[in-house]
């Protein structure tokens, strides 16, 4: 596995590079900085954390359980 550079990986997996440069910096991508640049394994999937199965749609108006 070789590792390239963030930018090179954002643009292989259709990210902006400054998105993935704020995932790495808050370590939810696993980027190694060395000196100045970010660089990454190549074959690293682009994980989306954000909830998508619509459990929090409307979560104000349900009465809560006791």
């Amino acid at each position: 596995m070789a590792k390239i550079t963030l930018k090179q990986w954002a643009e292989r997996v259709g990210l902006n590079p400054d998105n993935a440069r704020q995932k790495a910096n808050r370590g939810t991508l696993p980027a190694v900085k060395i000196g100045r640049d970010w660089f990454i394994e190549e074959d690293t999937p682009n994980t989306d954390g954000r909830i998508k199965d619509g459990k929090y749609i409307n979560w104000r108006k349900k009465k809560p359980e006791v």
